[in-house]
């Protein structure tokens, strides 16, 4: 299982972390804090430790809870860092001009499978034909997906190769393919991918994800009958996080009811990114009012039924269940799952089972009541309403104004107790824990914004919680050793809510008591893995 520990040392020595200022609710003055295997055992001032059999010094650093985020695609993000991405170029051309530079140092019989194109930050929102893409691509099988992972745009090469891809629901003979065509397509690709490489750029991800302050990914999997090594690469991404030098890796298993399967596998729980709806990039997030910018209320992929036939399924073989949904209609058809299996489970099993919606973008006060009801987690990207959200943004562009701002509710899920979890949806946005911290306290819109102790609980605190572990992400005695060090001067937590405070920097992660980044450490590179 995912949640298991490192393996550790039958005799576990003594550390005592020494000389920094550590952030813990038992013991404001402390200095220090002792760690035996995977568990704090002491925090205090240093001049009060006990004996240890080794000493780390903490270099004046403020020392917190480590990062947790809560939702993370590892192979696609080590992809992105270690590869081709194009979430910096404005223009179609300039995507073009990005893959020719790529195309000529790549092999000859490489395939080109990237993406985080955006064409809502282009001036001119037109997209590059698949004919030209396989020219840039020197005439290579290529595939590049939208930022938002929902919709791509397929070479003419791709698409005679693999006749079968017309068959699914969102192929378009253009070569932009959205719903399941968009799945296969990538899947087709990606099953030519060895899962040792897969791995390799997983394990760049984890070592960039240390280099944050991040002790604990969850990864979203997502199974496509395409590529039959799904399963093998899946067991593969939680046995890293099993390793010593890594960040603790907690899988979900996206099969529609698959539980016992996803059990089997060493999942943490059963669906994840498991798709209610899409996205609102590519029009298909499920809303219950259409879009502003075109006549549909986009993708309803599961229906309630399908979600209490889901959640069924993950009780009989205790495992949480969670859900990809962003539009207020597939909110509500999670909802109205959880409401059918009521009767059935019990409200104190339902609570219990810790289930998360993930993403959660738009809802209203009826829809935030209902998760208080049921105890659910809402696993939220704070880096979405800075990228795509305010009165003007992508957002405002499908939707409206009103209803782009009342998008990602953080203050008011909060406000009334729905337990907010906070991630990346990396490579959607990137590994960057206090940027999301930022784009809580900044939300743009104000009646939504987190306060700073608020949103670091969230992306701390918030992560292990909604994974069912209590006893992690607080910096106390019996309380596990995932902390991370700072390069701060201040005794405590930054207020990012100031725009011109720079993100602290890290000097050192510490995950399941073992040092996993060090600022001394020189940096991985992509062939380190």
């Amino acid at each position: 299982m995912s949640l298991l520990q490192k393996t550790v040392p039958a005799t576990a020595e003594r550390v005592l972390w020494r000389g920094g200022r550590v952030l813990s609710p038992t013991s404001p003055a402390a200095t220090a804090l002792l760690t035996v295997a995977d568990r704090i055992t002491w925090v205090g001032p240093e001049a009060d430790a006990p004996a240890a059999d080794r000493t780390e010094d903490l270099g004046g650093g403020l020392v917190t809870p480590a990062f947790v985020d809560s939702h993370v695609h590892l192979t696609a993000t080590g992809g992105a860092l270690a590869g081709l991405h194009f979430a910096a170029d404005r223009s179609a051309a300039a995507v073009l001009d990005h893959l020719d530079a790529f195309a000529r140092t790549a092999p000859a019989d490489a395939l080109i499978l990237a993406g985080g194109w955006d064409e809502t930050t282009w001036d001119d929102p037109a997209l590059p034909t698949g004919e030209a893409i396989e020219r840039a691509a020197g005439g290579r099988v290529a595939y590049l997906s939208r930022a938002c992972g929902h919709t791509g745009i397929a070479t003419p090469r791709l698409l005679a190769e693999h006749p079968e891809l017309a068959a699914h629901d969102g192929y378009d003979p253009s070569g932009v393919l959205t719903r399941a065509a968009h799945k296969a397509a990538r899947a087709t690709l990606g099953a030519r991918v060895p899962v040792s490489q897969r791995l390799a750029l997983a394990e760049y991800a984890l070592a960039r994800a240390a280099r944050s302050g991040i002790a604990a990914v969850v990864e979203h999997f997502i199974p496509v009958a395409a590529d039959p090594l799904g399963e093998k690469e899946f067991q593969g991404l939680v046995e890293l996080g099993q390793q010593p030098g890594n960040p603790s890796v907690h899988g979900w298993w996206g099969e529609l009811r698959a539980a016992a399967k996803a059990r089997d596998l060493g999942a943490h729980g059963c669906g994840g990114d498991l798709s209610a709806d899409g996205s609102l990039g590519a029009r298909t997030a499920f809303l219950r009012e259409p879009y502003r910018d075109a006549d549909t209320l986009g993708a309803e992929y599961l229906t309630a039924a399908d979600v209490a036939a889901h959640l069924l399924d993950c009780h009989e073989a205790g495992l949480p269940a969670a859900f990809h949904a962003i539009g207020d209609g597939a909110i509500a058809n999670v909802l109205a799952g959880l409401d059918a299996v009521e009767p059935v489970l019990g409200l104190d099993a339902i609570r219990h089972a810790r289930h998360r919606i993930e993403h959660a973008e738009l809802l209203d006060a009826a829809l935030i009541a209902r998760m208080v009801h049921h105890g659910v987690h809402a696993s939220v990207q704070p880096a979405f309403d800075a990228a795509w959200g305010g009165p003007d943004g992508m957002y405002a562009t499908r939707l409206g104004r009103e209803r782009a701002l009342a998008a990602n509710p953080f203050s008011k899920l909060a406000g009334v107790g729905v337990p907010l979890a906070f991630g990346s949806d990396a490579p959607v946005t990137a590994l960057d824990p206090w940027g999301g911290v930022r784009a809580a306290v900044r939300h743009r819109n104000p009646v939504s914004r987190l306060a700073m102790a608020a949103a670091f609980t969230a992306a701390t605190r918030g992560g292990w919680r909604a994974l069912g572990v209590d006893d992690a992400g607080a910096l106390a005695p019996h309380t596990r050793a995932n902390f991370a060090v700072w390069e701060l001067t201040d005794g405590g937590l930054p207020d990012l809510s100031d725009p011109h405070v720079p993100d602290p920097k890290c000097s050192m992660t510490v995950a399941d008591g073992q040092l996993i980044w060090s600022a001394a450490w020189p940096a991985p590179t992509p062939r380190d893995h």
